[in-house]
């Protein structure tokens, strides 16, 4: 059995909820390696071999409008809000609209399986600390009751990311100062103590500091709670330093997320994104096709291997209904 990721490279439930849908309905898709496109996997998604699934989101409006079709399996959600001016979160749903949505999810699934993301943190002449202070101290307010945790980190400086703040510094004179780990502490330890009075615990991601607890988002705990059923044997699989997430396949693709945050590492610019998303076919095995495969088939091309084993997990009890 595999956990499935879905996905740090995209935005499957806001973007590409129909041919998410479509695969579930297939029993399978393809994943293509990113760093290598003559690797293709075969990913089962069928119950009996999905241990469970970790949704990454900023709007999870079609999954909610459609969690019926989730019935045979185990997931939560991580979903991130953090209201940006647009300058940094260009197209993103609005904060109100979010909220309520998060809490309409929440109300349906449980809070503890709804998790926060107020990441990354980015310290600039826009969002200074003290904004960081206010904003996550008002979406702490308005999320309060509809989940138990929130993760959090600082903007790590991808290239592609120093790129797209280097315009911004360029074109309207936005400036991201590198902030110390005094400031970092401080400001973590005020996002704590607001996290605290509304019933949340945070936690850090990839991130090592005395002020917050460090966790992970493919969490072992939190998959042994959506599967007790399970006994959970994962190995940790690192996808950056300090990243404490267990094993999982991820069946995203990068350059597919059409939101425009400055700060993404998954995207290379606009355009790249834009296209893709309408060169996206939701009846394919792939979320994104690209052009050497475009008219191969797949599993007559001889090319397909099953994805490698990563979490280890056996049954202890006869599978839970978890709709």
């Amino acid at each position: 059995m595999h956990v499935i990721s879905a996905s740090r490279r995209t935005d499957i439930p806001g973007l590409y909820w129909p041919w998410f849908r479509q695969r579930l309905a297939a029993g399978y898709c393809h994943w293509v390696n990113p760093y290598n496109s003559g690797q293709v996997y075969r990913v089962s998604l069928a119950p009996a071999e999905v241990a469970a699934i970790v949704f990454w989101t900023r709007y999870a409006g079609p999954l909610l409008a459609d969690l019926e079709r989730l019935r045979d399996y185990a997931f939560y959600v991580l979903w991130t809000l953090n209201g940006y001016p647009r300058e940094l979160e260009a197209r993103g749903p609005s904060a109100r609209r979010a909220t309520a949505t998060f809490r309409a999810l929440s109300a349906r699934i449980g809070p503890e399986r709804v998790v926060w993301r107020y990441d990354p943190i980015v310290l600039s002449s826009l969002t200074p600390a003290a904004y960081h202070s206010d904003r996550f101290g008002a979406l702490a307010a308005a999320l309060a009751g509809a989940t138990t945790e929130v993760r959090v980190s600082f903007c790590d400086p991808y290239r592609r990311t120093e790129r797209r703040f280097a315009t911004l510094a360029q074109t309207q004179g936005v400036t991201f100062p590198a902030p110390t780990a005094a400031v970092q502490a401080d400001l973590l330890g005020r996002l704590a103590a607001l996290a605290r009075a509304q019933g949340m615990t945070l936690r850090t991601c990839a991130e090592d500091n005395p002020a917050a607890p460090a966790g992970a988002c493919v969490d072992p705990v939190r998959l042994a709670q959506v599967r007790p059923d399970l006994e959970w044997r994962s190995r940790p699989t690192p996808s950056r330093p300090g990243c404490r997430c267990v094993a999982s396949v991820d069946i995203g693709a990068f350059d597919t997320c059409t939101f425009g945050c400055a700060y993404c590492y998954a995207t290379t610019g606009a355009a790249t994104p834009q296209r893709r998303r309408r060169e996206h076919d939701p009846q394919d095995s792939l979320l994104w096709r690209p052009p050497s495969l475009r008219g191969v088939d797949l599993e007559a091309s001889g090319r397909v291997v099953p994805v490698p084993a990563g979490t280890a997990c056996r049954p202890l009890a006869p599978q839970l209904p978890w709709a």
